[in-house]
């Protein structure tokens, strides 16, 4: 039966979450809506046919949901559900229904699982122990399950197993004993004012209004964490800065923004006294929060300034907050309950102000990297007016998309809009470019003839100068160096309308043009690791492991067939297909071997950040791989393929050889943004053991070898040789 409800869980939290929305009513939980696809409107069926609506036997109304099951049925199980969201506090959630069942062979019973935000189980209670047998009449059954601190949704229903019929009827959930649907909604949940639109459309935004936002972006945010009130949850805080925007847009003077901050903070309520009161202690702390801000009483005026630092001060000592937790077991943020607002458009102001807000607040608190941005409240300043006032969607889009760049995060991009990123069209042409000495745009391989051949230099594209497209577009590439920037650019550079394209290429034998056609093709994810076996031998001294399709019950094995040779060439130019941090690297080391330090955001103190206790271990497993270890890495090489080159180097004598990695590791964080919209952070901060950065920098090969125009046309991996070099004792 666990397992059966580990099928469910995968199978069907995906599309039960998203219709997770609001409370059911009374008439849903006892079956009594209209059937839609055989089953009554607002629950679902995962295998259709077996589930259908019962009008002759139910047990209250008029009408139950009979499950029946043939042996030769479709799957192992055919089950009914529906999903909640979690709305509400308390410590217990049950699941009251009753059950009757007719020569059932399986088992039938009734199931409540706990979803994460990410659609994962958290908790879930189901009736394995009494499972219902045989025929039955009606009968009246209880599972239940403490709430889990991660629960977002709640998935309840009934299933049946094997052979038979079931009936269910008359469900009914109670949290701590209480109905459900008695249970008070709090604003976040039941206000609905601005659902069909912010109601903001400024149509010129003056110097006044655009420090009035900035200043408003940052109480709105420093409220948002730090402020029970608003950390709490109970509040629609996103709609209170809806509220709150006519208001400080109407005042003529600083001073009176100032005045109206203080009456908004004031006139949402008596705080709560902390018990205890966080505190920023000193032990492990990496980063402290920058807070300098709220002290500058020139600025905000003593009243405003005051209530600022006197929220800040007595802040609950919270482990979690409403807006945001840490993942379990992993420790990068995970932001819950952010909406992104679906029905919302992309040319409406507000949203666009909320937008702005929610992703700046969401670097200045919860970013491991703050510190290494320039100027993040600049940032703010300018972006605004650019965003709000933009004069179309796709523009908004695209200066949201300069903003995040400004965080500098390969994983931080606007990864939802990826279409209207310049260059624009649906086709592209079917080669794989690569920057090569610089800015030399080069094929480095074709998929069909299309004039051009491995070597050739592209210097223009449709009359425009390459060195000219790269100066345009990159405020648009989010990346954390050049080195991811030009692969990102790389890929994208043919892209554009479908048809014809011409081209300004350089050979060996010198200038020419060619005419092209773009066709519908995906962008694929290049590597440049040899084509072929995974593991093979180049000579009876050097092996060579590529991690491109690396499977873990392998690594023994390719180690025990590299155990004769010299050296081995661990080809990372790439994004692993498994997780072989410790499957390979624990075959590498003698002795127990640090590799990796963190630091994790401090949820009761927002924009602190700590380092981990310790930094992680290999430890030495066999067959152990006594040869020297050189590990190939360029600018493909990004987080999951940067974090395992951090462990394999840790082997004694190990040498990694290439160029600069994509400078972007730890687990990412996603960010939900208004109108469909998503980003994603790096939300570990991720140094080796001594606390060497590695965000930005990347991997810093040991023995420097980048790719020449003259090697890709020669048909030469210049990178490969110099690794083979390295075993043998001949680079440099």
């Amino acid at each position: 039966m666990i397992r059966l409800l580990v099928v469910l869980c995968a199978g069907m939290a995906a599309s039960f979450a998203a219709e997770a929305q609001q409370r059911v009513a009374l008439e849903v939980l006892g079956f009594e809506r209209p059937a839609t696809n055989g089953v009554p409107g607002g629950w679902a069926a995962n295998v259709p046919g077996t589930a259908s609506v019962d009008r002759v036997v139910f047990h209250g109304g008029r009408q139950s949901v009979r499950i029946e099951r043939q042996a030769d049925s479709d799957q192992d199980y055919s089950a009914v559900s529906i999903s909640l969201p979690v709305d509400f506090a308390g410590n217990q959630i049950e699941l009251h229904g009753f059950l009757k069942v007719e020569d059932v062979n399986g088992m039938a019973g009734l199931f409540l699982v706990e979803d994460n935000a990410a659609g994962r189980p958290v908790s879930f209670d189901n009736m394995e122990s009494r499972p219902l047998k045989g025929s039955a009449d009606w009968a009246e059954f209880t599972v239940r399950a403490t709430i889990h601190v991660d629960a977002r949704v709640v998935r309840i229903g009934a299933l049946l197993s094997g052979a038979g019929k079931a009936w269910v009827d008359d469900l009914r959930v109670f949290v701590d004993g209480q109905p459900l649907d008695t249970l008070h909604l709090t604003a976040f949940e039941s206000d609905h004012t601005f659902d069909a639109g912010s109601r903001i459309a400024p149509t010129a935004l003056t110097d006044l209004q655009v420090d009035t936002l900035t200043l408003l972006g940052k109480v709105w945010g420093l409220l948002k964490y730090h402020d029970s009130r608003v950390a709490s949850g109970t509040r629609q805080w996103d709609y209170d800065l809806f509220r709150i925007v006519p208001v400080l847009l109407a005042k003529d003077s600083r001073e009176a923004v100032n005045e109206a901050l203080v009456t908004w903070i004031d006139g949402l309520g008596p705080r709560e006294p902390c018990k205890p009161c966080a505190t920023l202690g000193e032990q492990g702390l990496q980063t402290r929060p920058a807070l300098a801000w709220i002290a500058d009483v020139p600025r905000l005026g003593q009243p405003l300034s005051g209530r600022l630092q006197a929220i800040v001060r007595d802040r609950p000592n919270a482990e979690r907050q409403f807006f945001v937790s840490l993942v379990r077991l992993v420790g990068n943020p995970s932001f819950d309950h952010e909406k992104n607002y679906p029905a919302s458009s992309l040319d409406d102001a507000g949203f666009r102000l909320l937008a702005v807000y929610r992703f700046w607040n969401v670097i200045a608190y919860w970013f491991p990297y703050r510190e290494l941005i320039d100027d993040w409240d600049a940032a703010l300043r300018v972006a605004l007016p650019k965003m709000v006032m933009a004069p179309d969607a796709a523009t908004y889009q695209r200066e949201l998309m300069a903003l995040i760049a400004q965080v500098r995060d390969t994983h931080a991009n606007l990864w939802s809009s990826l279409a209207v990123r310049p260059p624009i069209g649906a086709c592209r042409l079917p080669i794989d470019l690569r920057f090569v000495e610089g800015t030399h745009l080069v094929v480095a391989a074709t998929r069909a003839s299309v004039g051009l051949a491995i070597g050739d230099e592209i210097t223009a594209i449709d009359d425009v100068p390459i060195a000219r497209a790269i100066h345009d577009r990159a405020p648009s590439y989010a990346a954390s160096n050049d080195a991811a920037r030009l692969r990102d650019m790389a890929s994208q550079m043919t892209r554009g309308p479908c048809g014809p394209i011409r081209l300004a290429v350089t050979d060996v034998e010198g200038e020419r043009t060619v005419d092209a056609v773009r066709v519908a093709e995906a962008d694929p994810w290049v590597t440049h690791d040899l084509p072929g076996a995974t593991f093979r031998l180049l000579s009876d001294e050097v092996a060579y492991l590529k991690l491109s399709s690396i499977k873990v019950a392998d690594v023994p094995g390719y180690i025990e067939a590299a155990a004769k040779t010299k050296g081995l060439v661990i080809d990372l130019r790439n994004d692993p297909s498994a997780y072989v941090v410790y499957a390979l690297g624990n075959l590498l080391v003698e002795q127990v071997t640090p590799f990796v330090r963190f630091t994790y955001a401090d949820v009761a103190n927002p924009g602190a950040f700590r380092w981990t206790n310790a930094p992680l271990m290999l430890q030495p497993a066999s067959p152990h791989y006594c040869g020297k270890v050189v590990i190939l890495v360029d600018e493909t090489s990004q987080s999951l393929a940067e974090y395992t080159t951090m462990a394999l180097r840790a082997a004694p004598d190990a040498v990694v050889v290439g160029s600069t990695t994509a400078g972007a590791d730890g687990n990412v964080s996603t960010i939900p943004l208004p109108g469909r919209l998503s980003t994603m952070i790096s939300g570990l901060g991720v140094f080796y053991p001594d606390r060497r950065p590695t965000q930005r920098v990347g991997i810093v090969p040991d023995i420097e070898v980048r790719p020449t125009i003259a090697g890709i046309r020669a048909g030469r991996d210049e990178v490969l040789e110099a690794g083979i070099g390295a075993i043998a004792g001949t680079s440099r």
